[in-house]
């Protein structure tokens, strides 16, 4: 059973994403959770070490995504879970509790 809050809405959970892609790429993430828009949810990488970063809060449930790595749809290579897609390839699987 879901987590609820006082007020009976589903509890959102915190995630985060991380991608390990060395200095100056431009990267985003897009999946179901924001209509697979990669200009929705950028990540960052504060510290300039490669390693880009973004939260995001999910309800619970089964989410697809990748990340978008100067403009090249990629799967997340550190995820071991995938769904096949409708244009044939996979997208990585992301399951939130």
């Amino acid at each position: 059973m879901a987590n609820k809050t006082a007020g009976g809405a589903v509890k959102r959970r915190r995630v985060i994403l991380t991608a390990d892609l060395g200095p100056g790429k431009n990267v985003s993430v897009a999946g179901n959770f924001n209509d697979w828009d990669p200009a929705a949810k950028p990540m960052t990488d504060k510290d300039g070490n490669g390693v880009y970063r973004c939260t995001l809060l999910l309800k619970p449930g089964s989410y697809e995504y990748k990340f978008v790595i100067d403009g090249v749809w990629c799967v997340d290579t550190n995820n071991p879970n995938f769904a096949p897609n409708d244009l044939g390839t996979l997208n990585s699987l992301l399951i939130v509790d």
